[in-house]
């Protein structure tokens, strides 16, 4: 079953308690949280108090992409203020199987991320442990990009890789997912979809998520 995670980076930030609301309502599965320092990515967004804040308003799971240097010095922070899932980019961090067990020790998902200029040589060994991969179809920092389509074939690979191993590993797409090429992404054995645009900027949001669902 897919499972659709909105990103709310492409929702109303001066309302953001209304904004993971919605998102229930409309029936999405994940809540997906970018998390940007402006060191590792060209951006700011959120910290660990809007991800405490809004942990109140929503039951789904949060799902925290942290595009962070040195994502060990915050995952336990993160994890405390409500992450349900936390992934990382491992070229940001010096001690990735160390950060990886340190999520799953506070009983937490934990995953790596691939950004488009980065190939799965850098997942490879931590494939043992991860409960996630998350492909970036786009360069991290800023929603509403196009998808780059080089990313499919790194997600096959990515799938192959994962299937090789016998173990359950979600394999999840962020950057570009619309409702026109999400079979395609899907295909490739993505079984998570970030959509921010795609779902935020339709007029029927509910509709949306349910299209990307049951594909």
């Amino acid at each position: 079953m897919i499972k659709v995670a909105p990103s709310i980076l492409s929702g109303d930030f001066a309302a953001m308690g209304k904004t993971v609301a919605d998102v229930e309502s409309w029936g999405a599965d994940w809540i997906h949280f970018d998390v940007m320092d402006g060191i590792y990515v060209p951006n700011i967004t959120f910290g660990m108090p809007m991800c405490r804040a809004i942990r109140k308003h929503t039951t789904l799971p949060l799902d925290v992409h942290l595009m962070i240097t040195k994502p060990e010095r915050y995952v336990e922070e993160f994890c405390r203020a409500g992450a349900d899932i936390v992934t990382f980019h491992p070229d940001a961090s010096e001690d990735v199987r160390g950060t990886l067990l340190k999520i799953q020790a506070l009983g937490k998902k934990a995953g790596l991320v691939l950004s488009p200029d980065k190939g799965t040589e850098w997942i490879a060994p931590y494939l043992d442990i991860v409960d996630m991969i998350l492909i970036m179809g786009v360069y991290p920092g800023f929603g509403g990009q196009k998808l780059i389509e080089a990313s499919l074939e790194k997600a096959r690979e990515v799938y192959r890789m994962i299937h090789a191993q016998g173990r359950h590993v979600d394999l999840e797409l962020d950057g570009g997912v619309t409702l026109e090429n999400a079979r395609e992404i899907v295909d490739c054995g993505v079984n998570v979809l970030v959509a921010g645009s795609s779902v935020f900027n339709h007029s029927n949001p509910s509709e949306a998520v349910q299209i990307l669902r049951n594909l």
